[in-house]
C-alpha cells in the first residue's frame, strides 16, 4: 500500500505566519497533485498548549532561536506556532482533505518539543503513527511537508528507527534553513533514502 505523510503543512508555518519556511505556500498545488498517487495519505498536526516550554515566550530574558538545555536536551526557542485550537494550527486551507485517513498530532506536552510524527523528542511518547501504519501491513512511506530540515527530517530519522523505508519527495518540502539543507539530503541518502521529484511519481 502505497503511503504519503504530510509532515505539519500548517498556516503558522506558512509565509506571513509567525514561524514562516520559505516558500512553504508552493509546496500545497504539489501536494494536492500527487494525493492521487498514494493509497493511503495521512497527516501530523504541531499541537501545542500556549504554555509550552519551546516558545520563547514562556522563558524570562529569552529571545526566539535561543538554545537552551531543556530536561537535558537542546532546545531551540521558537516563536509561539500551532496553538491548540487556532487557526494557525490548521492545515493549510487549499489542502484536499479528502484523501487524508488520518491526523496524527504531536508536541502536545509543554515540557517537551515533538519534531517527529512518530514521537517526541525524548523517545519516550509515541503518536501511534508507527502503529497504525504497521497495522496496515505498510512497510515504506513517502514523506513531504514543512519543515523539510526540522521536522520532516526527524520523522524520516525515526521511521527507519521503526523499520520502514522512507522517500522524501523534495518538491514537496520546504527547509526553513534553506543553506543547511544540502548536508541534511546527503544524511538522509546515506541511510538509504530515497529523494525524488513528484515528477518522478507521474513517470511510474
Amino acid at each position: 500500500m502505497k503511503t504519503l505523510i504530510l509532515i505539519d503543512v500548517q498556516n503558522d508555518f506558512m509565509p506571513g505566519g509567525p514561524l514562516p519556511v520559505p516558500e512553504g505556500n508552493l509546496i500545497v498545488p504539489v501536494i494536492n497533485q500527487i494525493q492521487g498517487y498514494f493509497d493511503l495519505v495521512v497527516a501530523t498536526q504541531d499541537w501545542h498548549p500556549k504554555n509550552h516550554r519551546s516558545f520563547a515566550s514562556n522563558h524570562f530574558n529569552k529571545k526566539t532561536y535561543d538554545s537552551i538545555v531543556l530536561h537535558g536536551m537542546q532546545q531551540t526557542l521558537w516563536p509561539d506556532h500551532c496553538i491548540q485550537g487556532s487557526s494557525g494550527a490548521d492545515l493549510h486551507k487549499d489542502i484536499e482533505p479528502n484523501r487524508i485517513a488520518a491526523i496524527f498530532r504531536k508536541g502536545m506536552d509543554p515540557e517537551i518539543d515533538s519534531y517527529s510524527g512518530f514521537f517526541d523528542n525524548n523517545h519516550q511518547l509515541s503518536t501511534g503513527l508507527s502503529g497504525y501504519l504497521k497495522e496496515k501491513g505498510i512497510s515504506e512511506v513517502h514523506f513531504c511537508g514543512l519543515a523539510a530540515d526540522i521536522c520532516v527530517y526527524y520523522s524520516i530519522l525515526d521511521s527507519i528507527l521503526e523499520g520502514f523505508s522512507a522517500t522524501l519527495i523534495e518538491d514537496a518540502s520546504r527547509p526553513l534553513f534553506p543553506d543547511k539543507f544540502d548536508d541534511i539530503k546527503c544524511e538522509l541518502a546515506k541511510l538509504g533514502v530515497r529523494i525524488i521529484t513528484s515528477n518522478e511519481l507521474r513517470q511510474k
